[in-house]
């Protein structure tokens, strides 16, 4: 028997998007051509949440999540209806490895702060509603400091960076007060920016500062947004090296933040990607305070759908306990099958097969 946890993470979890159906991306096609409303749109979005919803409970998991079928891309959709950002679309998409993205980010048009009317407090009440007391429901938001992508910050409106981390730290602890409010008890900071770090490269951030400065600024923010929050309330990182259409935007191996992300961010867990070799060895995880944060090892891909071999899977769960004990470990795919509307390349049939093997695994092994 896997040993039950009583509170997030579980010890078999998952990081939250899921494959889009082809009826749901038809729908959002149609919506954005004016064939459809809002409202034909989001009733055909919450009839896929039933069935999803269903679907997470009977593959076992204990956390389950809205799969991101009401958003296009795992961040943009809540940023730009923070006030004083907007979407809009650039020259060009982000260089993953082996293509552009789409051209659309967000940028900040006005003094920050967040709006109680914010879409995604209404979508987690229905959800919320779906789930029904079955499971835990999950809410994905990105992080803080992936507002500090270089571009993103006006000067005209905040000259001082500070005064944009204050806002925008402000704005985070006021969604969620507003998401506690609404019932939910299990939020997740997706963080690329501070994933990034893991790199030489400051190609994405503040050109102003320095990537120390930067670095520094973002474990403040995230602390500060968790300052005071209700103890019921759990928030973890998951940390991401870019998922989009299979492929990923950077590598690098965590030694190089660990010594401080680890021992200084109050999240109550860290998701970490750990599917191949760009994300270097479990060592870094020598840094995780005992008895402080549980770490979900992402040693299952969502980029492609064969399953795993057992026998490794439960090796690499044995080496990540010689550096934090199974009590604080936790497995899971290193990231969701679909951060933006596109999906990764597999089936949905192979998806739910890749979260039951999860499930399965941890049963096995996390006793």
């Amino acid at each position: 028997m896997m040993t039950i946890s009583i509170h997030p993470p579980f010890k078999a979890d998952h990081v939250g998007s899921l494959l889009r159906p082809d009826n749901l991306l038809q729908a959002r096609k149609d919506y954005k051509a004016g064939n459809i409303t809002a409202q034909q749109l989001h009733d055909i979005e919450t009839k896929e949440l039933k069935r999803i919803v269903d679907k997470q409970i009977e593959v076992g998991l204990q956390a389950v999540t809205d799969g991101e079928f009401r958003r296009d891309w795992w961040h943009i959709d809540f940023l730009e209806h923070l006030n004083g950002i907007e979407g809009y679309v650039p020259n060009q998409g982000f260089d993953f490895e082996d293509e552009e993205t789409d051209p659309y980010n967000v940028r900040n048009i006005g003094e920050i702060s967040f709006n109680p009317d914010h879409p995604f407090l209404r979508d987690f009440k229905t959800f919320n509603s779906i789930v029904d007391g079955r499971a835990v429901a999950k809410q994905t938001i990105p992080s803080p400091n992936q507002l500090l992508y270089v571009g993103m910050r006006n000067p005209d409106i905040y000259p001082d960076i500070e005064a944009y981390a204050d806002d925008i730290v402000n704005a985070y602890r006021d969604a969620l007060a507003a998401f506690y409010e609404a019932g939910c008890r299990y939020i997740q900071l997706d963080d690329v920016s501070i994933a990034g770090f893991v790199t030489e490269n400051d190609f994405i951030y503040d050109h102003a500062y320095s990537m120390d400065q930067l670095f520094d600024l973002s474990l403040r923010m995230v602390n500060h947004v968790l300052n005071d929050k209700p103890e019921d309330l759990y928030v973890t990182t998951h940390l991401c090296r870019g998922n989009y259409r299979s492929t990923h935007a950077f590598s690098g191996a965590y030694d190089k933040i660990a010594p401080r992300l680890f021992a200084e961010e109050k999240v109550d867990a860290f998701f970490l990607e750990y599917d191949d070799e760009r994300s270097g060895t479990f060592e870094p995880l020598k840094y995780i305070p005992a008895g402080g944060p549980n770490v979900v090892i992402g040693i299952f891909t969502s980029k492609k759908g064969e399953l795993e071999d057992k026998e490794e899977m439960k090796a690499r769960i044995e080496e990540a306990s010689q550096f934090v004990p199974k009590s604080q470990l936790c497995i899971s795919p290193q990231c969701g099958f679909s951060s933006t509307h596109h999906g990764n390349k597999l089936t949905e049939q192979q998806q739910w097969d890749k979260l039951k093997y999860v499930v399965d695994i941890a049963k096995e092994t996390l006793k």
